[in-house]
């Protein structure tokens, strides 16, 4: 047992939307799941199979949800067991140092005598248990709440991923269209990773949402589903934003390489225009060194001079002409 509290965050039974006092084993957990009017919440981080087993015996869980639990790795769904709803959900975080988004999973099962959060990777919920507690009234409904307040701050973590990534985007916009000569394509495919990331959590989820309202589960009562529809509506603006997203960063990328092109033309141009102007001494220093011994100038006093202006003169009026074209 000393095992199984290493994994277990919270352990709490709720009596008519008041949390009970005092600590449970796992046995008086299983024990109050089963009496009347009364659910419990046990919150679980990362357990082994071994450890799972005992949770899933104590709680008649089915096989098959027990091996997602522990396995992890699931798609955003809603499977139903018998009368035990399996919810898995993707949280995403976005830390602080900037190396891309961090991607968590959390399972949950759902139903009339208990809830059971499973946690992989980040996706902390002690603010969630907090609110809900300070919520009787809702909590008086049953384990149904705990759900939608899972999914409620989940899906606002999403709302504030989808911000930073905004914020982002912006910034790699004006890098794109800015006078400096950078290559920002680095970080425009770092953030269609991101986006990509977020999208795979939003949409299924989204579909989950949609599940539940119309399910009729028996864990979630029809008080709760105007409830579910607010976490729906945020979902649809996320998933919205982020479709808008892979839009930007798309015409972004097209963006900076038309400018890569354009400036990769400059460069020509700059360089064709100073050939042509080194042509013309080239020229004129090829023909002075044949070395012939019959060229009248070689004889010529001011001839030697006459030649240098000449090539300033013809070099002076060639640049002037490219700059003048904007190619110099």
């Amino acid at each position: 047992m000393a095992i199984l509290r290493g994994m277990i965050v919270d352990c709490a039974v709720y009596e008519h939307g008041k949390r009970r006092g005092g600590e449970l084993s796992l046995d008086q957990a299983g024990d109050a799941a089963r009496g009347d009017d009364a659910f419990v919440w046990l919150g679980l981080v990362e357990p082994s199979g071994q450890e799972f087993e005992a949770i899933a015996r104590e709680f008649d869980l089915h096989e098959l949800a027990v091996e997602d639990a522990v396995k992890a790795h699931q798609r955003p769904k809603v499977e139903r067991f018998g009368d035990t709803l399996l919810i898995v959900v993707k949280t995403i975080t976005h830390p602080d140092s900037g190396h891309g988004i961090e991607v968590g999973e959390l399972l949950i099962f759902v139903n009339t005598d208990f809830t059971i959060t499973v946690r992989h990777g980040d996706g902390e919920l002690s603010s969630v248990r907090e609110r809900v507690e300070r919520r009787p009234d809702l909590l008086a409904h049953g384990t149904g709440v705990i759900l939608y307040a899972i999914l409620d701050h989940v899906v606002d973590g999403y709302g504030d991923v989808a911000q930073t990534i905004d914020s982002e985007i912006q910034a790699v916009e004006r890098e794109v269209f800015s006078a400096e000569r950078t290559n920002p394509v680095e970080q425009i495919y770092k953030l269609e990773r991101e986006v990509l990331d977020l999208y795979r959590a939003v949409a299924p989820l989204l579909e989950a949402v949609e599940e539940i309202i119309e399910g009729r589960f028996e864990a979630i009562p029809k008080v709760l589903y105007e409830y579910f529809r607010d976490v729906h509506d945020h979902l649809q603006r996320v998933t919205s934003r982020v479709a808008a997203f892979r839009d930007l960063l798309d015409s972004a990328l097209q963006a900076n390489l038309t400018q890569v092109s354009v400036r990769q033309n400059e460069d020509m141009r700059k360089i064709s225009a100073w050939v042509a102007i080194a042509a013309v001494p080239t020229m004129v220093a090829g023909i002075y060194g044949m070395n012939f011994d019959h060229m009248p100038e070689l004889h010529w006093r001011y001839g030697y001079f006459t030649v240098l202006i000449f090539i300033a003169a013809i070099c002076l009026a060639l640049y002037r002409r490219f700059k003048r074209v904007g190619w110099l």
